[in-house]
């Protein structure tokens, strides 16, 4: 079966940029490949738009405060928040994790996303740039030093007198810090009010505070400058920093939007204005900034901070994966989005392990429910080709896996009268985006399912319609949160 899938299998491989437009790759044969995917386009997406593709994207910082994946399930301070505003508005949340914050307003501006989420503070040289939000906090700047060898020993009285505690004592000190942040613009302004030198070191924007924090903690550098709630919550996991030093007032943490983005704005701020009144808005900042548990998981080896995994079971599913071509990272969100990674997950239909297979199907591909998680995976797989093979009527690669993932979840049968549909109402059967998901999605109205062209009547189609969307969505965070290896 894998000599017979070469090609098939290749063309797969390239859907790890999927998004990034025509796209060349080799099969065995020698043969190129195109995969045309979406192309990226500069949209100055204002609430209209964001409401009409069902999708509100948010470029964020892969941090505690921002957002993080733990075990595959999306986290974050400023995540839960606009998840909850994507729900209010009733759209999909789409999280782009940007490596260089440097660059994180000019891909604002180019309309590669439609929010900054990454514990921003409102200055004036970025609201020349961007506007901002009502603000969800408000933060004073810190200094990040090491307590001195044995203080856990030593009364707080004593070791104390070994740190910084007045910010004049910084003169002549080197601190490390990000270049384009407001951290810098403090200290540059502390050295005029001083009258004397502080030597600072600056770091790119694809340099965390969480790294920068532990650089301290390591004895790598002395200094850095983060915000109070950064600090505060990651000097639960790193106990020998001290972060007591306050070097600035107040200041407003917001989320950035597009000055072309008005409406967007205007919605978000009147949305806040309730939200942050609500049990729920205390919780979070309660869930991130108090409970020292998110901060251990925050720090795990499942998370897409401090690790490099997304489950248990990334090993086989790299391995079950490779062995047919696919993106393994596809193949998790799709995982997640069937069982969270919980091996012995049954759902309400009986419909049973890591890839849920209901009773009548699993024995076909070899999996029980006590089926060990390679042969549940490898069976999941294999499941999947069957489907891409049913839909070889797909010119397009990305939209005929998309094709298969709804098949894998409502059956053929349903698809085939979304695609009936589509036809019918004037749209393109062969593209699943906007066109036969829109139908999947109408197969829950009976003006829809009792149309002559349909032949198995009522699904409930929003959970098909959201069970691929979300897959996709995961899939690219999985991208940006845990690269291919080299």
């Amino acid at each position: 079966m894998i000599r017979k899938l070469t090609i098939f299998s290749t063309t797969l491989l390239c859907i790890s940029v999927l998004v990034l437009g025509t796209i060349g790759c080799q099969n065995t044969k020698g043969k190129e490949n195109n995969i045309v995917g979406k192309a990226i386009e500069k949209k100055q997406n204002d609430l209209g738009e964001i409401l009409k593709s069902n999708k509100l994207t948010v470029l964020a910082e892969n941090s505690a405060t921002s957002y993080f994946i733990y075990r595959g399930h999306k986290m974050g301070l400023e995540y839960e928040i606009l998840n909850e505003f994507a729900k209010e508005i009733g759209v999909k949340l789409e999280i782009k994790v940007v490596q260089d914050l440097d660059d994180i307003i000019n891909q604002l501006n180019n309309g590669e996303g439609d929010i900054i989420a990454c514990n921003y503070t409102v200055t004036k040289d970025r609201r020349n740039k961007i506007d901002f939000s009502k603000p969800i906090m408000r933060t004073s700047q810190v200094l990040v030093q090491r307590k001195p060898e044995g203080w856990e020993k030593t009364r707080k009285s004593v070791w104390e007198k070994e740190v910084i505690r007045d910010p004049a004592q910084l003169s002549r000190k080197t601190i490390h810090v990000w270049k384009n942040s407001s951290y810098y613009e403090r200290l540059v302004n502390l050295q005029d009010e001083l009258g004397d030198t502080i030597i600072l070191k600056p770091l790119d924007g694809n340099i965390i505070p969480e790294d920068v924090i532990e650089m301290v903690s390591k004895g790598f550098i002395d200094y850095t400058v983060v915000d109070e709630n950064v600090a505060s919550i990651n000097k639960r996991y790193y106990p020998n920093v001290d972060t007591e030093l306050e070097l600035s007032v107040k200041q407003r943490i917001a989320f950035g939007l597009r000055k072309q983005s008005p409406l967007l704005r205007k919605r978000l701020d009147a949305w806040l204005d309730d939200f942050m009144k609500t049990s729920t808005f205390n919780y979070i900042k309660y869930k991130y900034l108090n409970n020292s548990a998110n901060v251990s998981k925050s720090k795990s080896e499942y998370s897409s901070i401090k690790g490099s995994k997304i489950s248990p079971y990334d090993q086989i599913i790299k391995d079950v994966s490779g062995r047919y071509g696919w993106d393994w990272r596809l193949i998790a969100a799709l995982i997640y989005q069937e069982s969270k990674f919980q091996l012995g997950e049954q759902s309400w239909a009986g419909a049973y392990g890591l890839m849920q297979f209901m009773p009548t199907v699993g024995p076909t591909f070899g999996v029980y429910p006590d089926s060990p998680p390679a042969v549940q995976i490898d069976g999941g797989i294999r499941k999947i080709i069957k489907n891409f093979r049913e839909w070889k009527s797909i010119p397009d690669s990305i939209q005929r896996v998309k094709f298969a993932f709804g098949t894998y979840n409502a059956g053929i049968g349903h698809v085939l009268d979304a695609q009936r549909l589509a036809k019918k109402y004037g749209k393109d059967p062969l593209v699943w985006d906007d066109n036969v998901e829109v139908y999947i999605l109408n197969l829950s109205n009976p003006k829809f399912y009792h149309d002559p062209v349909c032949y198995y009547g009522y699904m409930r189609g929003s959970e098909t319609y959201n069970y691929v969307r979300s897959i996709f969505i995961r899939y690219t965070e999985y991208k940006t949160a845990f690269p291919v290896e080299s």
